[in-house]
This record gives structure tokens, C-alpha cells and sequence, in this order.
């Protein structure tokens, strides 16, 4: 296992990131002794996508979609209590603990956003690639308490890849920790003191549209 991080802004306005695709970049570089491998780079919607591409070209790898879906919080939706992946499994931060999350609420919620999973598998109209006895490196942008990428993680580890791999743009040194006991390798290229939003860390960071994304995995897909 290994974990390749190389800036730890405190600064809270400081931009590490000039755009996800300037990250990739840097990415694809710590990855580069992969090429010729064939990874399956699996990147989460929508903002690890962009990023998946950039990674996946410079690596001569395959560009695939990992679809997993942050739990809200009761009443507040945008704080993440856990994720569900697209067979159904849940995973639970240590915040729905905290916060005594009813059990039937949580069962509600990822009944939802697993509805929502399946209906975004349809929009961008390609099956689950296989990644058994894959290198797979899972990309995205940043992120704040990694449950959403720890479940998508834990599903990509239940189907035997050859290597297991995560390779993000920021995270909380506390999230990198987490992070690494599910990996054999983590690339995190930044892990601040002071985090409020993944966006904080990049100049340019607009919303990815599910149009865009149905573009970037268009590029370079078999037949």
C-alpha cells in the first residue's frame, strides 16, 4: 500500500488546482509507470470524469463510471451520512452514528438514490464494465468525508481486481487516512489543514452535466 500526497495548503483561499484536467495531468504523471497495462480507470460522476479522461488517455487505459450515491443527512440533504453502491450496499460514516440515523430512514434514503443510480446507468447507456483481475485506478476530483468513494471502493474490491487503486485531486489528512485502508495504492495530490468544499482548491471548477459525461466516455470507446 502507498500513498503518494505532495501539497498540504493551510491556506483557505488557497487554489492548489488550476482545473480538474490540470490535477488529471498531475495525476496521470505519479501513475505513469502503469501505461501499457491497460488500467480500467473508473471514474466517479460527474466531476471525476473529466479527470477519468485525461488519466485514462495518458495511461492507454479503458474510461468506465463507477455509480455510487451519497445518503443525506435528515432535513439536510448535502451532508452525507454514508452511500449506496448499485448492488444496494450501504456504507455509513461515522456522522449517521453520531447522529443516532434511524435505521428505517437510512433504508428510505438508499432506496431512493439507488433508484436514482439505476436511472443515470440507463441515461449514459453502457453496462458495468468487469473488473476482475483489472488494475483499477478510481478517480475524482476531491472529496470531504470519502464515503462515497470508500463504497464505491468496497464494490470494485468484491469483484477481484488485480490492483486497487485511488487517485484524487484533495482531501482532509483525516479522509486520506481512511482512505488508505481500502487501496493498495493512494494517489492524493493534496491534503489540507483547512477544508470546507473540494471546490476551494480549484480556480476553475464548473458543474459536469450528465451530456458532458456521456461525451467524455464516447471518447475512445470500443467499436
Amino acid at each position: 500500500m502507498g500513498y503518494a500526497g505532495v501539497e498540504s495548503p493551510d491556506s483557505e483561499t488557497t487554489h492548489v488546482f488550476a482545473s480538474r484536467e490540470q490535477a488529471a495531468e498531475r495525476i496521470a504523471e505519479q501513475l505513469a509507470r502503469y501505461r501499457g497495462q491497460h488500467p480500467l480507470v473508473l471514474a466517479i460522476p460527474r466531476g471525476g470524469v473529466p479527470m477519468g479522461r485525461v488519466v485514462a488517455d495518458a495511461l492507454d487505459g479503458e474510461l468506465d463510471v463507477v455509480l455510487v450515491h451519497k445518503l443525506g443527512a435528515p432535513g439536510n440533504p448535502e451532508f452525507a451520512i454514508g452511500s449506496v453502491d448499485e448492488s444496494g450496499k450501504v456504507v455509513l460514516s461515522p456522522a449517521a452514528h453520531a447522529l443516532h440515523i434511524d435505521e428505517d430512514y437510512v433504508a428510505r434514503e438508499s432506496a431512493r438514490q439507488l433508484e436514482r443510480l439505476h436511472e443515470r446507468r440507463l441515461r449514459y447507456g453502457r453496462a458495468p464494465v468487469d473488473a476482475r483481475a483489472r488494475l483499477c485506478i478510481v478517480v475524482d476530483d476531491g472529496v470531504a468525508t470519502g464515503a462515497t468513494l470508500i463504497a464505491a471502493l468496497r464494490a470494485l474490491r468484491a469483484q477481484g481486481p488485480r490492483r486497487l487503486i485511488a487517485a484524487i485531486g484533495v482531501a482532509p489528512a483525516e479522509t486520506v487516512a481512511s482512505l488508505e485502508k481500502e487501496v493498495d495504492e493512494l494517489v492524493c495530490l493534496a491534503a489540507p489543514t483547512v477544508f470546507y468544499a473540494v471546490s476551494q482548491f480549484f480556480a476553475e471548477f464548473a458543474q459536469v452535466s450528465d451530456d458532458e459525461v456521456i461525451a467524455l466516455l464516447s471518447q475512445g470507446a470500443p467499436g
